[in-house]
């Protein structure tokens, strides 16, 4: 739990590592996931490092396995467990059987290609030879052209008229006959004839709409025209007998073709499937394996190389926690190589900033997210997520309190926690899916405190639950309430003076007064909630102020910031209580009565507005004696403390750099000069800083106050929506009749749909944003800086769970994201 309230600590680590012994080492570190490398060699061109022909040699192997992978029919199963790294020998072998079955692989899909093209081919002849015979055999054609037929150099001649044959793509036929009726004057004569069936592209697998065609003309050179046109239009064009004996005898060879070739792609086919199926058992592991490979000499190329010691060098952010791990990887590695030199590992002394890391688990990791998304925690400050997940789910349920749509939200984010691993497994690009399983907890603690805080309010689907009974007495008659619907709750006849023993008494539910009664007791505990939020956070600065040995700011920041919370808006709540325990209706005097109760906010504008009240009997102007003079001077300190969280800071930092401006002028009277213009500062931009950051803090201390009132806002949308569904919707359905009992299936259906839909989905992600801006704005803004950046360590778990994101390799053998 250290690590998540902050950041751990990191040390910068110098790696001294044989050439023979680095693979197996970084190996154990990818594995490991504890080591941020940084570039030694940043201006050194990507094509000059030294391990880049490896790493075009991964990116070759990964390319020819996601060709492979692309051919199988299905998804390859998950990859086996890795036994180790692979020795070179290993590497050369694996890289022989992939360029041998890819080559398998293209020779059979060449030849089925090949195989497919000479089927479609067949399938065409076929179709013309039979739809040749009809134009042959229409006697209106025979009526145009002459009826004599003599052959020659396999063209045919009808008389003095030539005819050629062939099939054109569907979509060109209109184009096709106009252009041939251009090119002859209207000398020829065309007949069509569409295929029934569509054919497959042997290359795409598309569907093909193909048309037959005969073109009868006269003369060599309108055939030499014809030839040109149909080359130009992409027909294909097949030698046709003009004899019908002719005709059946080619078309009986070419129907045993089509039946020889049809055997020939089946067993085709089955070898082809029989080969890619022996693949796919291990192409996933394959792939993990190439991918680690490429990913450990991405990383090596990031070294450094010691000409004269021979040794690679690598400079790595480390948990301190983790480095003895790093030191097991070096060994690992020697022992690997059996090098007599051993790996060396020291720490670097360093003025920069580290990366945050904050250790989580698959629970902490939705919450840290939340943080993260706002900024990275700089290094070592305070980590909000701690706390997160506890107010996160909190004042989410006050504004979205109701029991039953508490449970179908636990229930859904429970389905997904009982059933993690199996939908880990499933891999999918839909984000939706991916953001709320990636929330699952959050959504579970949300659902859990819905439910409580719905209980709480005493709502269930917009319905009270009477569980304890009552706290009110009926007073009324049937002639007093001629409607039989409202009642008002008068505490001082109603009320037994015994309070319900958890939560709302049901009985509001059916008071005429229950809105007024839950708007101010909602708006109220919003405020409250708010104030303890913001006070909580304006607290957490000290722990950062005491980490970082910046005492001084305890006092002239943090004392100057919590009083003048406290002093305004913590005595604001503190009227509240006094108004909920001081006045009652049982109250022997008058003046404490419930008609004498003040307004909060009215004697809140009143003190800050330095205006005085008059008693009005039997109803006293204030509610304690001494309370004006209290709150004017509660006022007055609040003001005071504006000037010291202006001028503190600024003045702080004047006195210790004239402080060290003496101490330096002592010094160089010693003779020992030192250098100060590091030391000097714009005391002009600090001061504008620190009244930036004072007017933001007083009008932030207001506007955040009454931010918090979204809690009611949404509270009361929330159970009003709730209300209408109910009411509107499913009081439709209910009766007693037999239509009525069928009636209520449909608008069971239509409630429970608008329930999810508008309820459960819109108004929980509106309550979602809302609490995540109360998190990020008024709550983070108080101690939270956010000025740091993401430890990212060499890891093959997150380079092999970001698949989507392929780690490729430009033309100049470079290597990047």
């Amino acid at each position: 739990m250290g690590s998540m309230f902050r950041s751990e600590e990191m040390v910068l680590c110098q790696l001294f590592v044989q050439p023979e012994a680095a693979y197996v080492s970084m190996y154990e570190l990818g594995e490991a996931g504890i080591a941020q490398f940084r570039d030694l060699n940043p201006h050194v061109n990507d094509f000059q490092r030294r391990y880049v022909s490896e790493v075009r040699r991964c990116s070759e192997m990964e390319r020819k396995l996601r060709w492979v992978a692309g051919e199988l029919p299905e998804p390859p199963p998950p990859p086996k467990p890795s036994k180790g790294s692979l020795s070179p020998r290993e590497i050369n072998i694996l890289e022989e059987r992939i360029d041998y079955i890819e080559s398998e692989i293209q020779e059979i899909t060449r030849n089925a290609r090949n195989l497919k093209s000479d089927y479609l081919s067949l399938i065409e002849f076929r179709t013309l030879i039979e739809k040749t015979q009809t134009f042959f055999q229409d006697h209106s054609a025979q009526r145009k052209i002459s009826a004599s037929v003599q052959i020659y150099n396999n063209d045919a001649v009808l008389g003095h008229l030539g005819f050629i044959a062939g099939v054109v793509a569907t979509h060109r036929v209109p184009s096709f006959e106009k252009m041939l009726w251009r090119i002859s004057h209207g000398n020829i004569f065309f007949k069509q004839a569409q295929l029934e069936k569509p054919l497959k592209d042997p290359v795409t697998g598309h569907e093909l709409l193909k048309t037959v065609f005969v073109v009868f003309f006269h003369g060599e050179q309108i055939k030499l025209r014809v030839k040109k046109v149909c080359h130009g239009f992409k027909a294909t064009l097949y030698p046709c007998p003009a004899t019908y004996k002719d005709q059946q005898d080619m078309l009986s060879g070419v129907v045993s073709r089509i039946r020889d070739l049809e055997i020939v792609l089946e067993q085709t086919e089955q070898h082809r499937h029989l080969v890619l199926a022996n693949i796919a058992r291990d192409l996933s592991t394959w792939m993990v394996v190439v991918r680690k490979e490429k990913a450990i000499y991405h990383t090596l190329n990031m070294f450094s190389m010691d000409i004269v010691k021979k040794c690679l060098i690598a400079e790595c952010w480390v948990p301190k926690k983790d480095v003895h791990l790093v030191n097991k990887a070096l060994d690992e590695g020697v022992k690997a190589t059996g090098s007599p030199i051993p790996s060396i590992l020291h720490y670097v002394p360093t003025c920069e900033t580290p990366p945050t890391f904050n250790r989580t688990n698959k629970f902490t990791k939705g919450f840290q997210n939340l943080i993260d998304s706002y900024g990275i925690a700089s290094y070592r400050e305070v980590n909000p997520a701690l706390y997160t997940i506890i107010t996160f789910p909190f004042l989410f349920a006050v504004m979205f309190g109701d029991v039953g749509h508490g449970i179908l939200m636990t229930a859904f984010a429970a389905i997904l926690v009982i059933f993690e691993k199996k939908f880990l497994q499933i891999k999918t690009d839909n984000e939706i899916w991916n953001i709320f399983f990636g929330g699952r907890y959050i959504i579970l603690l949300m659902g859990i405190f819905s439910i409580y805080t719905g209980l709480i309010y005493n709502d269930m689907f917009s319905k009270s639950l009477n569980i304890f009974g009552s706290s009110w007495r009926n007073v009324y008659s049937e002639n007093m309430l001629p409607n039989h619907s409202m009642l008002e709750l008068d505490p001082k006849t109603a009320y037994i003076n015994t309070p319900y023993p958890f939560g709302m008494d049901p009985i509001w539910q059916f008071a005429s007064n229950n809105i007024i009664f839950l708007n101010s007791f909602k708006m109220k505990l919003s405020i409250i909630f708010g104030v303890i939020h913001m006070v909580f956070g304006v607290t957490m600065s000290v722990v950062n102020f005491n980490f970082f040995r910046k005492s001084e700011m305890i006092l002239l920041q943090y004392v100057p910031q919590i009083l003048f919370l406290l002093l305004l808006f913590w005595y604001l709540c503190i009227l509240m209580f006094m108004k909920w325990t001081m006045y009652s209706a049982f109250s022997e005097d008058p003046a404490y009565g419930t008609s004498c109760a003040p307004s909060v906010l009215i004697i809140f504008i009143n003190m800050m507005l330095l205006k005085s009240s008059v008693d009005n009997p039997p109803c006293r102007a204030f509610m304690y004696d001494g309370q004006n003079e209290l709150q004017r001077t509660f006022l007055a300190l609040a003001f005071l403390c504006i000037p010291v969280m202006l001028l503190g800071k600024p003045v702080y930092k004047i006195m210790v750099a004239r402080k060290r401006k003496q101490y330096q002028e002592t010094v160089e009277d010693g003779g020992t000069p030192e250098n100060n213009a590091h030391g000097k500062e714009n005391m002009g931009e600090v001061l504008i800083t620190q009244a930036i950051h004072t007017i933001e803090y007083v009008l932030g201390a207001v506007s955040h106050t009454a931010s918090y009132l979204r809690l009611w806002a949404l509270s009361l949308a929330h159970a009003q929506l709730s209300a209408v569904l109910w009411q509107r919707v499913l009081r439709m359905g209910m009766g007693t009749s037999l239509l009525a009992s069928i009636k209520l299936y449909v608008v069971f259906a239509v409630w429970a749909f608008f329930t999810l839909a508008i309820l459960v989905l819109m108004e929980g992600l509106s309550a979602f944003l809302h609490t995540l801006r109360l998190h990020w704005v008024e709550f983070m803004s108080k101690f939270y800086e956010g000025q740091g950046y993401a430890f990212t360590p060499f890891s093959f778990s997150d380079i092999l769970e970001h698949d989507d994101e392929p780690i490729t390799v430009e033309s100049n053998g470079g290597l990047h994201e």
